[in-house]
């Protein structure tokens, strides 16, 4: 059973609180699968029969996305970088020297703009409240970055996801399916394609750091 049918059958309101949930858990460095979620959420209310209302979809995930990154902030501010080290020490999948030396180079880099960006990358949508807090960036630049980019990612993937699955209901009705499945194929490969070169910069990095080079360069 995957995520879109397990959102067919609970009703509008715990559908809203699934997404709220499940990206608010996510933005505090939990890695479950926000964007699926979302993206599930936002097709479903393309379908007029089911009630959910693309608004609240919108609203639920904008919500979860702050409220999840500021609590993520918060604990990342209060144990500073041994929190990824111990981390990083349960589940080096996901919290390894070379995702936080990653994030840290980004967040070098671009500073506030990291944040607002990070809503579309997702090694960062779990990172950065963390590691914002952690690096001692100032609250009031974090939540304004934070707060437009949940804006952006989760409004602006709720609306084009609707209206994609409205037009795609009456495009399937003149034509068949196999542009549509070819289309998705492609959005498949390209997705791999940039996972797979992320791996390959995780892993040299991870070769180049360890704990106690990350903990020095701040």
């Amino acid at each position: 059973m995957n995520v879109e049918s397990i959102l067919e059958v609970v009703p509008p309101l715990a559908v809203y609180l699934m997404v709220g949930l499940v990206i608010g858990l996510e933005s505090l460095g939990v890695p479950l699968p926000g964007e699926i979620v979302l993206v599930s959420a936002a097709v479903l209310s393309s379908r007029q029969a089911l009630n959910i209302s693309p608004v609240w979809v919108g609203v639920a995930a904008i919500t979860g996305a702050i409220i999840g990154d500021t609590i993520g902030y918060t604990i990342g501010r209060r144990y500073g970088m041994s929190l990824f080290e111990r981390l990083g020490r349960r589940f080096p999948k996901h919290f390894g020297t070379g995702h936080v030396a990653l994030a840290k180079q980004l967040f070098t880099r671009w500073g506030v703009w990291a944040v607002f960006f990070g809503r579309f990358i997702a090694l960062l949508r779990i990172l950065a409240g963390p590691l914002a807090g952690a690096l001692r960036m100032r609250y009031k630049y974090f939540l304004a970055a934070n707060a437009s980019g949940a804006l952006c990612w989760a409004g602006g993937t709720t609306a084009v996801v609707y209206f994609l699955g409205l037009a795609a209901e009456r495009w399937l009705a003149r034509f068949s399916w196999v542009a549509l499945v070819l289309a998705v194929i492609v959005g498949i490969g390209m997705t791999l394609l940039l996972r797979e070169r992320t791996r390959g910069l995780i892993a040299q990095l991870e070769a180049e750091h360890d704990w106690e080079t990350l903990r020095e360069h701040r």
